[in-house]
């Protein structure tokens, strides 16, 4: 399976997202030869939870793995700092990211930190999320933690 079809999965899954009224970020995790492990989506909004991230809710779908140093995190979006302390928590070796137009996440630290990072700038990725923000930004900007709203 390539980075494309991979991406594809992690997109379905933002898709959906956006469906069901949430934040639109999927993700999903592959081991070495590209069997899916499992997949989720930022369900923070549908389920009242914000720790439910894409990225979180496709590594705990995936269960309990020994190694994680030849996964393939796949998501949507770039990885927040909580996803991303999680991709060095567990040493997973390479993020695959949709795109990182609408939020840079922490790639550089992600870099620094020996993770390979392969930027996709897919064109699907960024029109979903610029949907999402111009129509929901009070969620989103609660998503990234930059809500002033109280």
């Amino acid at each position: 399976m390539n980075h494309t079809d991979m991406l594809a999965v992690a997109f379905a899954e933002a898709q959906a997202g956006f469906d069901e009224g949430g934040v639109p970020v999927g993700a999903a995790l592959f081991d070495a030869d590209g069997n899916l492990l499992g997949r989720g989506r930022n369900r923070r909004v549908q389920d009242n939870d914000p720790s439910i991230h894409g990225e979180t809710d496709a590594f705990r779908k995936a269960g309990r793995q020994t190694n994680y140093r030849d996964k393939f995190l796949v998501t949507t979006l770039a990885p927040c700092w909580y996803c991303s302390g999680l991709i060095r928590q567990f040493n997973i070796g390479t993020v695959v990211v949709g795109e990182s137009v609408n939020f840079e996440g922490h790639l550089n630290w992600l870099k620094d930190a020996g993770v390979k990072v392969v930027e996709m700038n897919d064109a699907d990725c960024i029109s979903l999320m610029q949907r999402f923000i111009q129509h929901s930004p009070q969620i989103w900007f609660e998503d990234i933690g930059e809500c002033d709203c109280v």
